[in-house]
């Protein structure tokens, strides 16, 4: 039985980082594109006065904080990515936990698009605007990193009790 469970463990630990690589290897795509697209232009509207593609280096965080900051951003991405190998590990593999599981997939590969950006670029491609609300420019690492932290924040208040994570502390998985 225990092997059984391991063998199903190590398969969904495997999909998961496969699924992380996909997402990161789409991230860069996008970034890749927008550096060689849009780069020495000016930004092209995809919805007038609503949405549009516009190329920014951003070497600080959201909203323009921190720049320059290479170092600290690199210590916060390798700690996001302990907290997401420690979850996917600790999550039970039940279907009670696949929103869970799907957010760490995410936030692991949010946190690895942009620190790729900064160890190899200096700074983090950033290509999407929204216009209408002058929202800052962002890439779709951030997209993965903000809708994951804001389903968590809804999964936790409003869908998990605290006996659902008693796992944590007795090292056994709850079914």
């Amino acid at each position: 039985m225990t092997s059984n469970k391991n063998k199903s463990k190590a398969r969904s630990m495997i999909y998961n980082f496969i699924l992380i690589i996909l997402l990161i290897i789409f991230d860069q795509v996008t970034k890749l594109l927008a550096v060689s697209r849009l780069k020495n232009i000016d930004s092209i509207s995809l919805v007038r006065g609503v949405f549009e593609l516009r190329y920014l280096e951003n070497r600080g965080a959201a909203f323009g904080m921190m720049q320059n900051m290479k170092f600290v951003f690199v210590i916060i991405a390798i700690l996001m990515l302990g907290f997401v190998v420690f979850g996917l590990l600790k999550l039970p593999d039940t279907k009670k936990y696949l929103p869970l599981r799907i957010i760490m997939i995410l936030i692991g590969a949010g946190a690895v698009g942009n620190l790729i950006d900064r160890l190899f670029r200096g700074f983090v491609v950033d290509f999407l605007y929204f216009s209408l609300i002058d929202f800052p420019i962002f890439n779709v690492a951030d997209i993965y990193v903000s809708v994951s932290c804001v389903l968590l924040v809804i999964l936790v208040l409003f869908v998990y009790k605290d006996g659902d994570f008693e796992f944590l502390n007795t090292g056994k998985d709850k079914e």
